[in-house]
């Protein structure tokens, strides 16, 4: 099985032109070693409680049983020195009976190996002439070879998916080629649990090296477990991330006594899946998640705590954004119905709230114009709000517009930010529309089967020459690139706006560019994979005027 959850683009000029190979030096290890105690504390604890309930149920019931195993064990009689084997006189000088002994020759006494103890005995020599055991030396063209093959250029931009395959979860790190039509994975982070979102951060979070405001290339992940995990974009083969956020990045406390993990929520923590996670882009410190655990909560990147917790949903939270103008306001969606809008320097007063008639999947504002915003929801419809028009009832609340999408969940959708009016939807019904938003409301220009199976991501281009350039994956387990520029509709629709980017003849249509994965298809989506449906441009689709 194979499965794209999320992805996103990574802007151009951010990523470093040669990531760094990965130093497992003695403050790495000292790091690592530190942060993986947290996790076997909260095993051990794990542990004890399942033993504590154990002997509890003995009591209750199952005492006599255990009792006479133990008795059964105490009744067996110890083996007699003389039934012991004599060690053979010829094999006694190979000093066989301490062979399994493991003694430091130098302090004579015998090395403690813990968890990463095996990693830190081994020598590490900065270059291979430096070793003792390395008698054929290499000429270092390898290296240049391998430093080649890393190499991102200025041009290029990178793409974020967090994928599972073959029940494991991991962090695909492609390169996107523009001017070539290629895309590959540069490198892949493994993840400790089934990963639902994916954000990207450009600032550095757990690097004492480098300044805390600078310009970096990080991203955070969040999966099945409650903690949220930061990792450096521009270093390969990492162990362990730079930083986690929640209960087990706690490095503090593991210094004392591990407190039991609780799984009721609280203002620390998540103690639920990761739903959303949304990158403050003006105020860079600040991250917002949203988690299964019915909170949100505004996370300190530079002190990696948590800084306020919020409680205003009534079910699961699945997606955030923040407003692009007021930087402090975050609009969230929920499966209680509902979207609020909440100013995170209030944490006491009542959000904002829009009802919707479903499930809320995905909450975006629109980026050329910062009073309105869209909820996608699990039966199809997206809705298009006026921020100043909503109340805190959200049964009084009334959308500019709604669009039946499409005939099931709107499980994804884009907002082109350079491209004023162009919103691409993604649904599990496996189609990818683009629609075309005048002041009459969107209108249908294409729809097609990509060939992902079931949409859970569509991404529009960060940069201005990419702005056309559309990532989409699915439940196939594969990512595809659209350049919706060469489709005739799109063309059409959109030459009135962007009219720099759109001339010119253009000979391939609907050109799309993608990693395959042969093993990840099957024979039913293939069939389905070349069916299409146009709209006019113009045309309205299960839109409800708005009233004066």
């Amino acid at each position: 099985m194979s499965m794209i959850t999320s992805t996103t683009w990574v802007p151009r000029g951010f990523a470093a032109p040669f990531p760094t190979k990965y130093n497992f030096d003695e403050e790495e290890f000292e790091r690592i070693a530190t942060l993986a105690k947290l996790q076997l504390d909260d095993a051990n604890e794990d542990l004890e409680e399942a033993q504590e309930q154990e002997a509890q149920l003995a009591e209750n019931g199952g005492s006599s049983k255990k009792k006479k195993k133990k008795t059964k064990k105490e009744s067996s009689p110890k083996p007699d020195a003389r039934d012991q084997i004599e060690i053979d006189d010829d094999l006694k000088e190979y000093n066989l009976d301490t062979y399994d002994d493991d003694d430091d020759e130098a302090t004579g006494e015998a090395q403690q190996m813990g968890m990463f103890g095996n990693a830190k005995a081994l020598a590490y020599y900065e270059s291979n002439k430096d070793d003792p055991y390395i008698t054929l030396q290499d000429d270092g063209g390898e290296d240049d070879d391998d430093r080649e093959d890393l190499q991102i250029m200025a041009t290029d931009n990178l793409l974020l998916a967090t994928k599972i395959e073959d029940e494991l979860a991991h962090l695909e790190v492609y390169v996107y080629e523009d001017e070539a039509d290629n895309l590959y994975v540069h490198h892949d982070i493994m993840l400790p649990a089934i990963p639902l979102c994916v954000e990207w951060l450009d600032i550095p979070v757990g690097k004492s090296s480098v300044d805390k405001d600078s310009a970096a290339n990080f991203v955070a992940v969040g999966t099945f477990d409650p903690d949220i995990e930061i990792w450096d974009l521009d270093t390969v083969d990492c162990m362990y991330p730079n930083a986690i956020l929640g209960q087990g990045g706690n490095a503090e406390e593991g210094k004392k006594k591990k407190r039991k993990k609780s799984k009721k929520a609280n203002d620390e923590y998540h103690v639920d899946a990761v739903l959303s996670l949304a990158a403050n882009r003006k105020h860079r410190n600040l991250l917002a998640s949203a988690s299964a655990d019915k909170t949100v909560k505004l996370w300190d990147l530079h002190t990696t705590k948590c800084a306020q917790s919020y409680s205003y949903h009534t079910d699961k939270v699945c997606s955030l954004a923040w407003n692009l103008t007021e930087s402090t306001v975050l609009l969230s969606g929920s499966y209680d119905r509902t979207a609020a809008m909440a100013d995170m320097r209030a944490p006491t007063e009542a959000p904002i709230r829009v009802g919707v008639e479903s499930d809320v999947e995905t909450v975006k504002w629109d980026p050329h114009d910062p009073n309105y915003f869209f909820v996608s929801t699990e039966s199809g419809i997206v809705h298009y709000f006026d921020a100043r028009n909503a109340t805190k009832d959200p049964s009084a609340s009334k959308s500019v517009w709604t669009l039946q999408a499409h005939d099931e969940s709107v499980s994804s959708f884009d907002l082109n930010a350079v491209i004023p009016g162009f919103m691409a939807t993604g649904s599990t019904d496996k189609k990818v529309k683009l629609w075309n938003i005048t002041l009459q409301g969107p209108s249908l220009v294409v729809a097609r089967d990509v060939d992902v199976g079931k949409v859970f991501s569509t991404s529009f281009g960060p940069d201005a020459e990419v702005a056309f350039r559309l990532s989409v994956a699915g439940s196939k387990g594969t990512v595809s690139v659209w350049d919706t520029s060469t489709n005739s509709k799109v063309r059409a629709a959109f030459a009135q706006k962007m009219p720099s980017k759109l001339s010119g003849p253009v000979d391939v249509e609907d050109k799309l560019v993608g990693v395959v994965d042969d093993e990840s298809s099957s024979d039913d989506d293939d069939e389905e994979g070349d069916s299409e449906e146009d709209g006019e441009p113009g045309e309205a689709h299960s839109m409800d005027e708005a009233e004066d």
